[in-house]
């Protein structure tokens, strides 16, 4: 454990550090630098599902560490990272809300243990979505991550929606902090709006790029993330054919990569195809999109993406499916977003009639340049911090069993 008079040591274990993520650490960091803490952010290299995307990064205190993963029937697996020697001496050690993950079981008990003893160990806290949003699960599968959730000391939840699910499961209201997942979006808005301003070299660069591809005003659409299957991919195709066939010069633009990829690109490839097939593109490059863009088309998962779609002035067209992520909260029908069937024809109808209904598309896209400054890296790093001090606080107070220095 640590020594009485050091500062206290935050750890943060995560699958891998996404590019995404990283500004969001960084921020993190330095708030709790400014409380006298320290922060370390332990990971593995990305899991096979994810490493097509490409989007693996690194963050000021990340640390590598080794990784097993043992398969189990239903082709899940079970990860063990090697954190717990590492994890063993800090003040407070948040984990990943998932069952998969080994490391979590260990670390857990050692904090039971300890408050029935009054011995020296971490306090767990978890960060995650709070319910299991993105896919069906088990009565007893849901049971098992309750279970698991009510013996940590506190809950850092993505959304409100989340943060009611627990309250009302009995984890303690006083003991969850909403963060407002997002994305750092500043260097991405900066280059959005200099897009948007004659005279800069963004705003010739995106007329560079309407003139390439032939986009018209109020016919271009955007696909911005991961090319897998819980983004619908072929319902995306087929929704563009569907709408270029309605509007003729409607083209959308799709930047990304990952196993469904090959579908784009056969589709962009066929004469007469409304699809451009761009790969993965990042920060200014997407800002470019979504200035040259005027919808962001999204029939299937519905993540981080509806932060972009706010900062872009994007606003997303989605379905009513029912797989979101936990950001689908931040949409609202008809005020920034618009969720629609799940039909493919319905879909691409809508999608058409919002491109030809130019004063609603505006009035979209002005609340969703309102909506962006409520999503920032920034609050959602000072309401982590926040949480995270209050642990701390209330260790302190009760003379707890974490190794925490007045």
């Amino acid at each position: 454990m640590l020594k009485a008079g050091q500062p206290p040591r935050i750890v943060i274990v995560q699958p891998y550090v996404p590019s995404y993520r990283t500004g969001f650490f960084e921020r993190l960091r330095s708030d709790l630098q400014t409380e006298g803490c320290t922060l370390d952010v332990l990971h593995g290299p990305p899991p096979p599902s994810h490493a097509a995307r490409q989007d693996s990064s690194h963050c000021s205190g990340s640390i590598q560490v080794p990784v097993r993963r043992l398969g189990v029937p239903g082709g899940r697996s079970l990860v063990w990272q090697q954190v717990y020697r590492r994890a063993a001496s800090a003040d407070v050690v948040v984990l990943e809300q998932a069952l998969r993950n080994l490391e979590a079981y260990p670390l857990l008990l050692r904090q039971q243990l300890a408050s029935m003893t009054g011995g020296l160990t971490p306090r767990v806290a978890l960060w995650g979505h709070g319910r299991t949003y993105t896919k069906p699960v088990s009565r007893m599968e849901t049971a098992a991550k309750g279970a698991l959730t009510r013996r940590a000391s506190w809950f850092f939840a993505y959304t409100e929606g989340g943060a009611d699910h627990l309250a009302s499961g009995g984890f303690p209201r006083r003991r969850i902090t909403v963060v407002r997942n997002c994305v750092d979006t500043v260097a991405l808005g900066e280059a959005r709006e200099r897009a948007g301003t004659p005279g800069t070299q963004e705003f010739a660069e995106a007329a560079a790029l309407r003139s390439r591809h032939g986009l018209l005003p109020g016919r271009t659409a955007l696909f911005v993330g991961g090319l897998d299957a819980p983004k619908r991919i072929p319902l995306l195709l087929e929704s563009a054919g569907r709408i270029a066939g309605a509007l003729p010069g409607f083209r959308l633009l799709v930047a990304g990569d990952g196993t469904d990829r090959p579908l784009v690109e056969a589709a962009a490839s066929t004469p007469g195809s409304p699809v451009v097939a761009l790969g993965h593109m990042t920060g200014r490059q997407v800002a470019l999109l979504g200035a040259v863009s005027d919808l962001m088309l999204m029939p299937g998962r519905v993540g981080l993406c509806a932060v972009d779609s706010f900062v872009l002035r994007t606003p997303v067209v989605t379905t009513d499916w029912p797989w979101h992520a936990p950001e689908f909260e931040y949409l609202r029908n008809d005020h920034n977003a618009v969720i629609t069937s799940d039909d493919p024809a319905v879909y691409a109808a809508e999608v058409q009639s919002l491109l030809t209904d130019q004063a609603r598309l505006a009035s979209l896209r002005a609340r969703c340049r309102e909506d962006a400054t409520a999503y920032t890296t920034g609050a959602m790093a000072a309401r982590f911090c926040e949480g995270l001090l209050r642990l701390l606080s209330e260790t302190r107070r009760r003379g707890g069993h974490a190794a925490v220095r007045q």
